[in-house]
């Protein structure tokens, strides 16, 4: 039986990844920038500097991606300031039980460790985890596997003794190039044919997930 899971935060954790898509979709159009949700998209599970690449990309070099995001977040701030910090449902149960259970817990997640610290200090969930990676301390982004080889050498365990829990394709897609077991729980993106040939298992939510856990499943 596996006792150690790694978490992404955005979509898998906090209820923050259709946020973001809304505050890019809102800029974009007031921008006159077009339809974005393709590159909203590929972004998703990427860090800052690998999403700057993207933008730049399909905007040219002269495009000010930081400015855009640095507008993108304090869009998303305002919504928190305003209605809170939103949970995925299940989030709090599935870190009471894994706690309970002695599980060792770490979160792995492409924004920043600035970023990841503030959202759970401000949940009150900073003392579930005894791990804590952002994309600022890895060079290559998801979908290569850094982030997830660290966040495995921070909790003391071997790669293929770890479950990672995802939405994304791109974190899927890192959690199997580090060896781990990937578990996707699918927030704005369904697994097509090729990343559902990487998954070790997939659940509808962190409840379905938390359950098989208690069953043995994993």
């Amino acid at each position: 039986m596996t006792k150690a899971i790694i978490f992404d935060m955005d979509g898998v954790l906090f209820d923050t990844e259709i946020m973001s898509s809304k505050a890019w979709y809102q800029l974009a159009e007031e921008r006159g920038l077009g339809d974005i949700e393709s590159l909203t998209t590929d972004c998703i599970g990427r860090n800052r500097a690998d999403i700057i690449l993207q933008f730049k990309k399909q905007f040219g070099e002269s495009f000010d991606a930081e400015e855009f995001l640095a507008t993108g977040r304090a869009l998303m701030q305002k919504w928190i300031d305003e209605d809170g910090l939103p949970l995925m449902n299940g989030t709090r149960e599935i870190l009471q039980y894994l706690k309970e259970n002695q599980y060792t817990v770490g979160v792995a997640s492409s924004s920043s460790t600035k970023t990841i610290l503030s959202h759970m200090e401000l949940a009150g969930l900073r003392d579930y985890f005894q791990a804590v990676i952002g994309g600022d301390q890895v060079r290559l982004s998801k979908p290569k596997p850094d982030i997830y080889l660290k966040a495995c050498e921070a909790i003391g365990m071997e790669p293929n003794r770890v479950i990672a829990v995802e939405d994304s394709p791109n974190g899927i897609r890192a959690a199997h190039a580090a060896g781990m077991k990937p578990v996707m729980i699918p927030d704005l993106i369904q697994p097509d044919e090729e990343i559902g040939a990487l998954l070790y298992r997939k659940y509808d939510s962190l409840t379905s997930f938390r359950d098989a856990l208690k069953e043995g499943e994993l």
